[in-house]
């Protein structure tokens, strides 16, 4: 224990943020969880103790809403949200854990709930709703100010311990600070100085309010990432201003804003700490202590920030959303037991099901109801299908104690993930694979891999439950979603292929392909780059409006298009396909309109696949439980087969 604390040293050293003592280095930043909408209650806090009770040093809260014109978060413009305060701390303060409120205000980003027109520094339109808000007035910027220091105080009142100011991402304060979205011509646009006159007079009457009482911080944005926003060299000037005038106890530097959302919460296709390059700077710049951020998944990489000076607190949130325990394991030498998030933002950042959660754990936003509880008694449990599903399955009944043997037609585990981890960027898709791999080792499940299991096999073994977990394969007869009716003439061709034909043997002799995209997700695009990257021209056809919209909730349609653009690549949407021919595709549009033929010596079709549950249905009522998981159930997305699969370990 001693030598692995040592070697994580400086992360997990303390450190003193004013006069509050951090136990570590580690920081869960402000994120929107959806659970404190209706107020705090026990969601949000189950989901907030389980990492404290796994060793993290400092949360910062999510949002709080600082006047009745915001949107969402925590409504700390209301004495009623002390009751809430009051349970969570309750329940927090038996941990080392310290915990600040992040003070905000959306500004032209969201309508107010009244339906009024949201506020602004200047009358430019919002790029999320498209409304055009009001420049605010002197008397409303007063209000504002009021505001923050109003809820500052009711922070200290709560007995929370710190306070941060949101001033990055463009919402209201960073839209005073922004050249690009600031345009007044009074004493609040301009120069810089003018720019910054709201955020430090919030500061001044925040420092009035609480005194010496809790320290007081700001986030802010190192780069826009914007043509005209701010840029590196404005936020160390905002910093040292600030710290100079003594407004401030921490900082806190993120990055990108609402116009390259892409930016402030960068997924798998961004490589480890791609905020670094911008935000170490600004972290440098200043004494106080400063937190820095952006796709950090270790404690050793943490740990390494630390140690060379960049900064002096790390946030990490995904990787805590993935495994709560993270620091705890990792201090414990444990690391390989860290559950890990793969970067694929579609639970924390898409929020299937309208609050956090997480493709890879399927116990967030349930900790307050969810336990893998012991079973009763000791069973025999089949799983049949080593995919994801599968895997997670094994892993929770064999976790609960029953005797679990999994079976696994091809050579390895990892089911569909082993295609993902084959197409560009996405090789992180299959580190949950790999983690699951480890722990069914760990819990003794017996592995029998190159066995495809039938109703025989299993009913000559006995099982008291069978978890099925078989999967799905690509449909190849032609069939699209808009015109179901009607198969693509020509798509048995022997050049009509599917994503997994083309991650497993690549594209040929082919020059020129196109891709048929029916869903709508991250599948076609990865199939579209592998393409591009073996120097085909790539065509791609969707029957929906636009690339990839399954990805917008994740934020990461920007990067995408940002690759395939420049590149040797064209796109039709609104379309489907009439026919396909030896050398070309027949392309119509879904509202009417002439074909066009676009050249094609390879088609590959990504459309919903079908389940493979005939073993489930050969099995029904010959087995006393049968439990049906993942795509096998119904082909859909990574985050639901784990959960299925967790659903269904529990339930045995």
């Amino acid at each position: 224990m001693e030598a692995t604390v040592s070697r994580y040293g400086h992360v997990l050293s303390p450190i003193r943020i004013k006069d509050v003592e951090i136990p570590n280095r580690i920081v869960r930043t402000a994120h929107g969880t959806g659970f404190a909408e209706g107020g705090i209650g026990p969601d949000f806090i189950a989901y907030h103790e389980a990492r404290a009770r796994g060793g993290v040093g400092l949360t910062i809260l999510e949002i709080a809403s600082v006047h009745p014109t915001a949107q969402g978060g925590i409504k700390a413009w209301d004495d009623s949200v002390l009751t809430g305060y009051a349970d969570l701390l309750k329940t927090l303060r038996p941990y080392p854990m310290k915990i600040f409120q992040q003070l905000f205000h959306g500004g032209r980003q969201f309508v107010p709930p009244d339906g009024g027109p949201p506020w602004s520094a200047s009358p430019m339109p919002s790029p999320g709703t498209g409304e055009m808000p009001l420049a605010m007035s002197v008397s409303q910027i007063d209000e504002m100010v009021a505001g923050f220091a109003a809820a500052a105080a009711r922070v200290v009142k709560a007995g929370l311990d710190g306070v941060e100011i949101h001033a990055g991402h463009g919402y209201l304060i960073c839209q005073f600070l922004s050249p690009y979205t600031n345009h007044r011509e009074d004493d609040y646009g301009g120069s810089f100085e003018n720019r910054l006159r709201f955020l430090r007079q919030i500061l001044e009457a925040v420092r009035r309010e609480v005194r010496d009482a809790i320290p007081v911080g700001v986030r802010i944005s190192a780069d826009e990432c914007i043509e005209g926003g701010l840029v590196v060299a404005d936020s160390i000037r905002i910093a040292q201003t600030l710290e100079a005038a003594g407004l401030i106890d921490f900082l806190n530097v993120s990055l990108g804003s609402l116009m390259n959302y892409t930016k402030v919460i960068g997924g798998n296709d961004e490589p480890l700490g791609y905020e670094l390059p911008m935000s170490v700077p600004v972290a440098r710049s200043v004494k106080v202590p400063a937190i820095v951020a952006g796709r950090i998944k270790s404690l050793a990489q943490a740990d390494q920030i630390i140690r060379d000076g960049d900064a002096d607190l790390v946030g990490m949130v995904r990787a805590l959303i993935a495994d709560p325990e993270l620091v705890s394991k990792s201090a414990r030498g444990e690391e390989s037991r860290v559950r890990p998030c793969i970067g694929c933002n579609q639970g924390c950042v898409g929020r299937y099901g309208g609050h956090l959660g997480c493709t890879v754990n399927a116990l967030v936003g349930r900790e307050a109801k969810a336990t893998v509880r012991p079973a009763a008694e000791r069973r025999r449990v089949m799983v049949v299908g080593g995919g994801p599903a599968g895997m997670e399955s094994a892993r929770v009944a064999a976790q609960r104690g029953h005797e679990v043997t999994l079976f696994e037609a091809s050579a390895a585990l990892g089911g569909q993930l082993r295609l993902a981890r084959l197409s560009p960027l996405r090789g992180e898709m299959g580190e949950i694979a790999d983690w699951l791999a480890s722990e069914l080792a760990q819990l003794g499940v017996d592995i029998r891999l190159g066995i495809a299991a039938d109703a025989t096999d299993v009913l000559n073994s006995e099982p008291d439950a069978v978890i099925v977990a078989t999967g799905s394969r690509p449909r190849r007869d032609g069939y699209q979603i808009a015109i179901p009716l009607s198969p693509i003439p020509g798509a048995g061709l022997p050049h009509v292929k599917t994503s997994w034909d083309v991650f497993v043997d690549g594209a040929g002799t082919a020059r020129s392909a196109v891709v048929f995209d029916d869903v709508g997700h991250y599948e076609a695009i990865a199939v579209a780059e592998q393409l591009l990257n073996a120097g085909l021209h790539v065509t791609f056809v969707t029957r929906l409006p636009r690339i990839a919209p399954l990805l917008e909730p994740a934020r990461m349609e920007g990067t995408v298009k940002r690759r395939l653009m420049p590149r040797d690549f064209d796109f039709v949407v609104d379309a489907c396909l009439l026919a396909i021919e030896p050398d070309k595709v027949v392309v119509g549009s879904l509202y009417g309109g002439r074909p066009r033929s676009v050249p094609a010596d390879l088609v590959v079709m990504v459309g919903a696949n079908l389940p493979a549950r005939e073993l489930a249905d050969q099995l029904g009522g010959r087995v006393p439980q049968v439990e049906l998981v993942g795509d096998a159930l119904g082909p859909r997305f990574l985050q639901l087969a784990i959960a299925d699969g967790f659903k269904a370990g529990a339930a045995v």
